[in-house]
C-alpha cells in the first residue's frame, strides 16, 4: 500500500491571532489559533502546522503559551515555526509539545543548525521551511524574516543543503502563489522532485480541490498545505478526503 498523502492547514500567527495575506502581505485576521485548531482536529487534518509568521522579524521567541496550550487540546501531530534560532529553542518547542519543528531564516544563518537539531532529535522532527520567490530570468530565490528579505541564494540549491545536513522534511512555499488561490507551482515541485528524495510539503497557491489533487500527484509531495480555503471554510477536510479518495489518491480515513 502507498504511504498516504497528508491534508495539513496552516495556521499563520500574528500576535496571537490567525491571519491570511497574499504574496505575504496585506494580512486580514482568520480567527483564533487554538479555536481554528480544534476545527481541524474535529475534522480530521493529519497535522496542522503552525508558524508565528512575525516573530523572526520582530526579534523575539515564538509564543509558547499559546503553542503549549494548542498542543494539549489537539491530538494530530503539531509541527511549529517562527523565531527558532537556536538547538535550545528547538529543545523548548518539543517539551512545549510540538512534534516536529520548523526552521526558515535561522538555518539560512546558520545552516549548522539543521545538522545539530537533526542529531540531538533525529531528523523527522526537523522541517525545513523555504520561502521562495521566482526570479525573473529564472530560478527561484530564497526570502528570509517571514518573505521580507532576499537572500540571494538559490531555492533549489538551499533544498538540496538542507537534505544533505540532515532535513528530515521540506516546506516549500511559493511565495508567488500564496494567498491566490491559483493553484501550487507544480513546475517548481516537479523540479523538486528530481533533486531532492526527501518528503515535501508543497504550499502557496492552493484554492480548489483540483489544486490539492494536482501537487498529490508529484512523487515526494507527501503533503499538501491550505489556509485561505480552510480558514474561510470555502471546503472541509472531509470533503477534500473524499474527493482524493474517489481521485485514486491514499489518504487517511477520518
Amino acid at each position: 500500500m502507498p504511504l498516504a498523502k497528508r491534508i495539513i492547514p496552516c495556521l499563520d500567527v500574528d500576535r496571537g491571532r490567525v491571519v491570511k495575506g497574499i504574496q505575504f502581505v496585506d494580512l486580514v485576521d482568520a480567527g483564533d489559533p487554538l479555536e481554528q485548531a480544534h476545527v481541524y482536529n474535529r475534522e480530521g487534518a493529519d497535522e496542522l502546522v503552525f508558524l508565528d509568521i512575525t516573530a523572526t522579524h520582530e526579534g523575539r521567541g515564538i509564543m509558547y503559551d499559546v503553542v503549549r496550550r494548542t498542543a494539549e487540546q489537539i491530538y494530530i501531530p503539531l509541527t511549529v515555526g517562527g523565531g527558532i534560532r537556536t538547538l535550545e529553542d528547538m529543545r523548548k518547542m518539543l517539551h512545549a509539545g510540538a512534534d516536529k519543528v520548523a526552521v526558515n531564516s535561522a538555518a539560512i544563518q546558520n545552516p549548522d543548525l539543521i545538522t545539530e537539531c537533526a542529531q540531538a532529535f533525529g531528523a523527522q522532527c526537523v522541517v525545513v521551511a523555504i520561502d521562495m520567490k521566482r526570479r525573473p530570468r529564472g530560478g527561484w530565490e530564497v526570502y528570509t524574516h517571514g518573505g521580507r528579505r532576499a537572500t540571494g541564494r538559490d531555492g533549489l540549491e538551499w533544498a538540496k543543503e538542507a537534505q544533505e545536513r540532515g532535513a528530515g522534511e521540506l516546506l516549500v512555499t511559493s511565495m508567488d502563489r500564496d494567498g491566490t488561490q491559483i493553484g501550487y507551482d507544480l513546475k517548481l515541485l516537479k523540479i523538486l522532485d528530481e533533486l531532492v528524495h526527501l518528503p515535501v510539503i508543497a504550499s502557496g497557491g492552493a484554492g480548489t480541490l483540483e489544486h490539492l489533487r494536482e501537487g498529490l500527484l508529484i512523487g515526494n509531495a507527501h503533503a499538501v498545505l491550505a489556509a485561505s480555503m480552510f480558514h474561510f471554510r470555502q471546503v472541509t477536510i472531509a470533503e477534500v478526503k473524499q474527493f482524493l479518495r474517489d481521485a485514486g489518491i491514499t489518504v487517511r480515513i477520518t
